[in-house]
């Protein structure tokens, strides 16, 4: 799989449009993408990530004009959470550990309100949030928490490490569907958001970079 290299601070630099095709990238500051999606009765949303941070930080923000947290993933001190549209349950007990690749899925949907996160192909307690549709004008940003919408930004809530593999679905995908991308193996890729073909502007100073192979 390919990989998109995050060292994330806040800057304020000019914002250039790109596409990503199977490359890595190595950036110090947010990273905004872009989708014509505007409105989800159900989202499911995947990354791999690494990092040695023990601070909080957010590393998926999605924000609307009236819920700056519509859809977030943050990690607190001790645990991970994930907002629907400012609702935000932490998750409890998952094996966290620095310094270490975890892929992470978070799951939701109006019809019931139930939200799920996944780390390592390892489920965690369902719990209640929104009934309602997340609707734009909606603004997307990797690493950085938005305090508004599209900016409030705090360095001391950006994330700082590696990330890969980011794909957005507008439905609820099944456990199965889940454990093939753990394995990397022969999974959905997303329909709102794909990694081999992702829409996104950058702030600050890029690499860009092909992912090195590991040894066999």
């Amino acid at each position: 799989y390919q990989m998109l290299l995050l060292l994330l601070l806040v800057a304020s630099c000019a914002a250039t449009p790109q596409k990503t095709i199977r490359k890595t990238l190595i950036k110090p500051t947010q990273h905004r993408l872009t989708t014509s999606r505007q409105d989800f009765s159900a989202v499911t949303v995947c990354f791999r990530f690494f990092t040695d941070l023990s601070r909080e930080y957010a590393s998926f923000s999605l924000a609307l004009p009236s819920f700056y947290s519509g859809f977030v993933f943050y990690k607190t001190l001790n645990s991970l959470a994930m907002c629907v549209r400012d609702t935000c349950p932490n998750f409890e007990g998952l094996d966290f550990k620095l310094n270490k690749w975890h892929s992470v899925w978070g799951t939701w949907d109006a019809a019931s309100g139930l939200a799920q996160l996944w780390l390592n192909g390892e489920p965690s307690s369902r719990k209640l949030t929104s009934k309602s549709n997340i609707n734009g004008p909606i603004t997307i940003t990797l690493g950085q928490d938005q305090d508004s919408h599209g900016g409030g930004f705090e360095a001391k809530q950006s994330f700082v490490g590696m990330m890969s593999d980011l794909h957005m679905w507008d439905y609820k995908l099944s456990p199965c569907e889940i454990q093939k991308y753990v394995n990397d193996f022969g999974y959905a890729k997303g329909n709102v958001l794909n990694w081999n073909s992702l829409e996104f502007q950058i702030i600050g100073t890029v690499l860009v970079e092909n992912k090195l192979k590991t040894c066999q």
